[in-house]
């Protein structure tokens, strides 16, 4: 189980993370694991991956600013991974963490990339999850075309549709029981029944003005500035956002990255798949 954490951001919004204390018997010393979503996600869906994560570590699964249980910034332009980073050594600072290994999928992935360039001394080791330096620009497209674009459905079955119509080709195994677990990771029920998505939809006003507001114009460099961590990298074989030319060029950088390479996912992988556990907890058994 999780507790709720609440904290104030830098500019004064009210933030949210779940707090999922070590179970094992040396809690107090165990080390830390902060899990950061992708652009339209929000920490449930690290639920699985964080219950199973906690017998051995505190995990932290946030919501960005303008997601789930986080206030919504009045300011769009805020939404942009440079003040997402901010936030998160906020909550670090919050709770007297000095220390982490990151868990970052897809604009957690990028986040983590920049944290570590901005705090290499407080980053032990990075899963990143179907991201790179260089954002396949057929995947980029797709997600312009939806985030922030969607009509609510009335009922849960079209929410389920909704997004099965969207994700499907990168979850060609997914169940029925699969699809509506997804759906009720992105959608919220108000009290009068109707649905809605669990972001505020001007998070993809910064990107619908500038790509380099969604993603910054150099990664590489912020990449580069990681290659004396440990890293892991999982990439979805049928992801539109990560190519195998990108990932490439990422183990010439990176001679000592570990891969895994997950044929039947896209973007992004879920991290529930029997194969990204295993290869999670034997990587941070070795670095966190």
């Amino acid at each position: 189980m999780y507790q709720d954490i609440f904290y104030q951001s830098h500019d004064g919004l009210i933030l949210y993370a779940r707090d999922y204390p070590c179970t094992a018997s040396q809690s107090q010393t165990a080390p830390t694991v902060l899990c950061m979503h992708g652009l339209s996600r929000n920490s449930m869906d690290f639920a699985g991956l964080a219950e199973a994560l906690s017998e051995n570590y505190r995990v932290i699964a946030v919501d960005q600013r303008g997601r789930g249980r986080s206030e919504y910034d009045s300011n769009p332009a805020n939404y942009q991974p440079a003040v997402y980073c901010q936030d998160m050594f906020t909550l670090l600072d919050t709770l007297g963490i000095e220390r982490v290994s990151l868990i970052g999928t897809s604009m957690g992935g990028i986040m983590s990339f920049i944290m570590t360039t901005m705090a290499p001394d407080r980053i032990q080791a990075m899963v990143i999850n179907d991201i790179g330096p260089e954002v396949d620009p057929v995947g980029l497209a797709r997600i312009q075309a939806y985030v922030g674009k969607l009509a609510p459905p009335t009922i849960w079955n079209e929410a389920v549709e909704q997004v099965r119509a969207i994700n499907g080709p990168a979850f060609p195994d997914f169940s029925d029981e699969d699809w509506a677990q997804f759906a009720r990771n992105l959608y919220c029920e108000e009290s009068d029944g109707s649905l809605r998505l669990d972001y505020d939809a001007n998070i993809a006003k910064p990107m619908d003005a500038s790509q380099g507001a969604a993603v910054p114009p150099d990664l590489w460099q912020f990449f580069d500035a990681c290659q004396s961590k440990p890293m892991l990298l999982i990439h979805g074989a049928l992801s539109d956002i990560l190519n195998d030319e990108c990932v490439a060029k990422m183990h010439q950088r990176h001679p000592s990255l570990e891969y895994l390479r997950l044929s039947h996912r896209g973007h992004a992988p879920t991290l529930d798949e029997p194969e990204s556990r295993v290869a999670i907890t034997t990587f941070l058994e070795a670095w966190a």
